[in-house]
């Protein structure tokens, strides 16, 4: 068995330039424990929300405060919206966040789509595009308002894009839309399955309900925002829901369209890492171009007894996740022409 990883160990004794910190799928309801659809697996509703209270204080302690945290979606679980308690268990676990030093950038999953829609997520708490970076001189990196997406400098020379897995999407918009209509058709045609849920048959799993995918207005987007930091030699960082990356997740969590990202990213040399939540197993490889694809176990799945958080550390030559309870720490190195100099 490969040693375990010891970042601590790994940082040269150097200090980091800067930390950040990771969590996903909360999915917190006050509900007494249940299991995934499967019943493969236990659901620890309630008991989330103390996981949540734990990782806030272990960040909140750390001897340089993390610049910020990465909530990567589905941060209530769908339950709530049957028992019409989706804004009352939002409140709780927003209080919870008021609690952490640092600020908190959200990613939406299909959780979020499941007990608010879309206008409303826009308008709520949920909303964290307000911590967004603009680059004023380049209008063209301005996110459209058709979608859930921005970017932000927490360091010179680092950009972190938060992408919208549900920009595509059946869930959360309204069934009249033309949107709407363009979305199911999609859906049904890679899925003929009367449980749109269910994956069995299919050639290319992923397309199901409980995912999504990004319109091509906003890989344009990304495009120019990766072009910019590729002329600026800056190292970017990309938060998203759902994985895009087989290797590193199972295939039925993918979002629908992943290879158009992929392509993306592919075409330049500034992409670093990819984080992403959903599947809540966790995985990771680091692809054939040098792009690490972490997806965060989920706490949701998290025993009381355990935990399921990191705080990254970030060098200039790498990135290091250390992992608290389920998440394992991972050295994350740079390729040659990707370190920083400073």
């Amino acid at each position: 068995m490969a040693e375990k990883l010891d970042p601590d160990a790994l940082s040269d004794g150097s200090e980091p330039l800067f930390s950040f910190g990771v969590i996903a799928d909360i999915q917190y309801a006050d509900l007494e424990d249940g299991f995934n659809y499967q019943r493969s697996r236990r659901r620890y509703y309630r008991h989330s929300l103390v996981h949540l209270q734990g990782a806030i204080e272990d960040w909140n302690k750390e001897s340089i405060m993390p610049c910020c945290v990465l909530q990567l979606g589905d941060i209530i679980d769908g339950y709530n919206a049957q028992y019409k308690v989706s804004e009352k268990s939002l409140e709780v676990v927003m209080n919870t966040f008021k609690l952490l030093k640092a600020p908190v950038h959200h990613t939406w999953g299909n959780h979020e789509f499941y007990n608010f829609s879309r206008d409303f997520l826009t308008n709520s708490k949920l909303n964290s595009k307000f911590l967004e970076d603009r680059i004023v001189q380049h209008p063209e990196t301005m996110p459209s308002e058709n979608y859930y997406a921005y970017h932000f400098v927490p360091f010179p020379k680092f950009r972190f894009i938060l992408l919208d897995a549900y920009d595509l999407s059946v869930l959360g918009i309204d069934q009249s839309s033309p949107k709407y209509e363009q979305c199911m058709k999609m859906l049904r045609e890679h899925n003929p399955n009367v449980e749109l849920n269910s994956p069995q048959g299919l050639s290319e799993p992923q397309y199901v309900q409980f995912n999504g995918g990004f319109s091509q207005e906003q890989l344009n987007w990304l495009n120019e925002v990766l072009t910019f930091s590729d002329l600026n030699e800056e190292k970017v960082v990309i938060v998203s829901h759902l994985p895009i990356y087989p290797e590193a997740s199972d295939s039925v969590c993918l979002a629908w369209n992943y290879m158009d990202a992929l392509s993306i990213i592919w075409s330049h040399k500034c992409v670093v890492c990819f984080l992403a939540g959903h599947t809540h197993d966790g995985g990771y490889s680091e692809d054939s171009f040098g792009v690490h694809h972490v997806n965060l176990e989920g706490v949701i799945e998290t025993a009381p007894d355990s935990q399921a958080f990191g705080t990254v550390h970030v060098y200039p030559d790498k990135m290091l996740l250390k992992g608290r309870g389920r998440v394992p720490d991972r050295v994350m190195n740079y390729r040659r022409e990707q370190a920083v100099c400073l």
